[in-house]
């Protein structure tokens, strides 16, 4: 199949374009990435971006909005596919897909709380919520077994900055979850999750932190 010009809109920091940039590259499509500043949108970002978000994918003259969205039809225009070819296993997938989604904008909450006492609470919703996960984990490898899924695409952010935020700031939170700690190992060490950010994402990261008044900067000079 001949793929048309793709181009993703992405904001350098943002877990769900990291999302689609992994997918490209594990499928080795070819793409341009465009860098917003989300807090000075500019007009024509807004006019084709509903929901003034990113990720946003420029696929030839069409666009196409919301990573799961995005990362599906780029599953689907070149294989080999990423999800299940079995209707209630990709059903299944869609919903962790979800569920990732949701432990995502958990993990900023959490980076983004300005007070230890904020800082804890949001740590206790988190490990509640990776337990479940570490429930349902079936694979060695990755979140079902041995092949790379989109749940795995959606789970990489999440996964990569959890080692950031050990190795930044101290803070653990997947050793207690043996299951979760092996897949993460093993995702965030491919090519494609690696070769997936910026140059310079951890410097970035700390001054997006610094500020924004975060709680987890400040823990930077006493680990």
């Amino acid at each position: 199949m001949s793929l048309q010009q793709i181009e993703l809109i992405s904001f350098e920091l943002c877990p769900f374009v990291l999302r689609s940039v992994i997918t490209l590259k594990k499928k080795g499509i070819d793409f341009n990435i465009t860098f917003i500043d989300l807090e000075n949108k500019p007009e024509w970002f807004l006019k084709i971006s509903p929901l003034g978000k990113v990720p946003v994918l420029k696929y030839g003259a069409d666009v196409i909005f919301e990573s799961a969205v995005i990362n599906e039809f780029l599953d689907e225009i070149s294989p080999p596919m990423l999800m299940p070819a079995d209707p209630l296993q990709k059903a299944k997938d869609r919903g962790w897909i979800e569920y990732a989604s949701a432990l995502t904008v958990n993990q900023y909450m959490l980076t983004m709380a300005d007070s230890k006492s904020d800082f804890d609470t949001q740590r206790i919703e988190m490990l509640s919520k990776l337990q479940r996960l570490e429930n349902v984990i079936t694979g060695s490898n990755f979140f079902n077994n041995v092949n790379f899924s989109l749940v795995d695409a959606a789970l990489a952010p999440l996964l990569y900055r959890f080692t950031l935020i050990e190795k930044l700031f101290g803070q653990f939170f997947l050793h207690q979850f043996p299951k979760l700690q092996k897949i993460s190992d093993k995702i965030v060490e491919q090519p494609y999750v690696k070769g997936a950010t910026i140059d310079d994402f951890e410097m970035v990261f700390i001054d997006y932190l610094k500020n924004n008044n975060s709680y987890l900067s400040t823990l930077i000079s006493k680990f």
